[in-house]
C-alpha cells in the first residue's frame, strides 16, 4: 500500500496589522540608508573640524539646488542719494523758471534708477530727509548745483567735498578722488578747483547720519553755463556720478586727493 505524504498545512495568513508594521519597517530603514547615503557623500575631512552641528543642520536641510546663486555683495550694499532742495526750496532759479532743484531731482532719479539696476539698495531722500537722522549706508552722496546767474567766463564745471569732519579722511578722500576722476571723464566737465565752500564741507547732512558713512556732496555744474548739459543730458550727468560711486565701492585704483580747504572768501553755494 503506498503510504502519502502528510498533507502540507495550509499557508499562514498575514494578517493586516502586520503587513501595516513591515512597510513601516521597510519605509525606515529605506529613509535611514537614503540619510546614511547623504552624509557620507557629503562628509569630508574638514567637517571633523569646528561647526560640525551647523553642517549636520546643512545637510539636512533642503537644498534649492545643487548650485544655488548666492547674492553679490553689491546686492547687500546700501546707498544714499540725496537730491539737493527736494522738499525743502528752490534753490537757484534761471531766468526761463528752471530751477535748481528740478534739475537736481532729476538727476538723483536717474543715479538711483541706474544703480538699482546694478543691484544696489538705494534710498532716494529728500533735502531734510527724516531718514538721515542716523542714517548708515556704505555711501550718501549729495547732488546740487551752482548759481544760474553769470558769474565769469570761468563759472563753468563741478566741484565736489566730502565732511571735513569726517570720521575716516581715507575713505572720504578715495571716494571725491573716485567721483572726481570719474565724473570729469564721462561728461567732460572740469573740476572747478578754488570754489569748495564751507557750505559743502560743513555740509548739515554730514553731522545728522551715522558716523560710519562714507558721505560727499557734488555740485554737478554751473546752472549758467552748463546749462544745455545739465538739462538737456542728465544721464550723461548721472553716468558720470554713478561711475564714480562704483569706482569707491569696486575700490578702483584712482589717485586719492587731500581733502580740500575752502578759502576764506569762497561763494557760498546759492
Amino acid at each position: 500500500m503506498e503510504v502519502s505524504p502528510p498533507p502540507s498545512p495550509p499557508p499562514e495568513r498575514i494578517r493586516p496589522q502586520e503587513r501595516i508594521r513591515t512597510g513601516r519597517i521597510l519605509q525606515t530603514t529605506l529613509s535611514v540608508a537614503i540619510l546614511l547615503a547623504t552624509l557620507f557623500t557629503g562628509f569630508s575631512p574638514k567637517m571633523l573640524t569646528g561647526g560640525l552641528g551647523e553642517r549636520f543642520n546643512l545637510l539636512l536641510t533642503p537644498q534649492a539646488g545643487a548650485n544655488p546663486v548666492l547674492p553679490t555683495a553689491e546686492q547687500t550694499q546700501r546707498i544714499g542719494i540725496v537730491a539737493g532742495h527736494w522738499g525743502y526750496d528752490s534753490g537757484s532759479v534761471c531766468d526761463n523758471g528752471t530751477t535748481e532743484q528740478q534739475v537736481n531731482l532729476s538727476i538723483a532719479n536717474l543715479v538711483q534708477q541706474k544703480l538699482t539696476a546694478q543691484g544696489f539698495q538705494v534710498d532716494l531722500m529728500q533735502e531734510f530727509d527724516p531718514r538721515l537722522d542716523g542714517y548708515q549706508a556704505t555711501v550718501l552722496l549729495s547732488i546740487h548745483n551752482d548759481s544760474c546767474t553769470y558769474i565769469n567766463d570761468q563759472a563753468t564745471g563741478f566741484k565736489v567735498a566730502a565732511a571735513k569732519s569726517s570720521r575716516d579722511p581715507n575713505l572720504a578722500s578715495r571716494l571725491t578722488a573716485c567721483l572726481s576722476d570719474r565724473y570729469g571723464g564721462v561728461t567732460g566737465l572740469p573740476f572747478h578747483a578754488g570754489s569748495i565752500t564751507n557750505d559743502m564741507t560743513d555740509y548739515h547732512a554730514f553731522e545728522e547720519i551715522n558716523p560710519r558713512t562714507t558721505a560727499a556732496i557734488i555740485e554737478t555744474g554751473f546752472l549758467y553755463l552748463d546749462y544745455d548739459i545739465l538739462t538737456q543730458h542728465p544721464d550723461w550727468i548721472a553716468n558720470g556720478i554713478v561711475a564714480g560711486i562704483l569706482c569707491y565701492l569696486n575700490t578702483e585704483s584712482v589717485e586719492p586727493t587731500p581733502m580740500p580747504i575752502p578759502p576764506t572768501n569762497a561763494t557760498p553755494i546759492p
